[in-house]
């Protein structure tokens, strides 16, 4: 598994070419439960970006809830600001699917309407069923079939393959 500590470094230089092309000094960082948050935090102080920091639970957003069953631990969102017309930089640690993505956006925008919304995460792996593209990503993984990656933390974050009981 790739070390965190570089996939950081990467996606924190990938960050500022972004925002610097676009003439963005300092976009709302937004880190979905649980590992988004980790990755958030560690990007945004890497960045040395300043603004308070979001975060989003997405449990009741999701399109599958009935088939993943209830979280354990739903938390509430915590959105430091006014998201109209801001620039966003929504984080997460796995894109798998492409739901978990969807689900976030649908609360942001029940939040605002943001000027732009920029997707960084630090895993991509094989299997999307939605058409969601990260324009920052840590690192592209091939997993096989009825593996995936858990990100593990908060402190030391490590990433972990893990084989499903079920092979699904």
């Amino acid at each position: 598994m790739p070390e965190i500590a570089s996939l950081l470094d990467s996606m924190a230089e990938q960050t500022r070419r972004h925002f610097e092309q676009r003439g963005i000094e300092q976009p709302i960082v937004v880190g979905i439960h649980s590992g988004g948050v980790w990755i958030a935090d560690a990007l945004r102080e890497r960045m040395g970006y300043t603004r308070p920091m979001g975060k989003l639970d997405i449990s009741f957003y999701r399109d599958d809830f009935s088939r993943i069953g209830m979280h354990p631990q739903v938390r509430p969102s915590e959105l430091p600001e006014e998201l109209d017309n801001e620039h966003i930089l929504l984080v997460d640690d796995v894109l798998f699917t492409g739901r978990t993505i969807r689900a976030a956006l649908n609360e942001l925008f029940d939040y605002g309407r943001p000027a732009s919304v920029t997707l960084a995460v630090l895993v991509e792996r094989d299997g999307r069923e939605l058409p969601v593209e990260a324009a920052i990503v840590g690192a592209h993984l091939e997993l096989g079939a009825g593996e995936q990656v858990k990100l593990r933390g908060p402190d030391p974050l490590r990433l972990e393959r893990v084989q499903l009981e079920d092979g699904r």
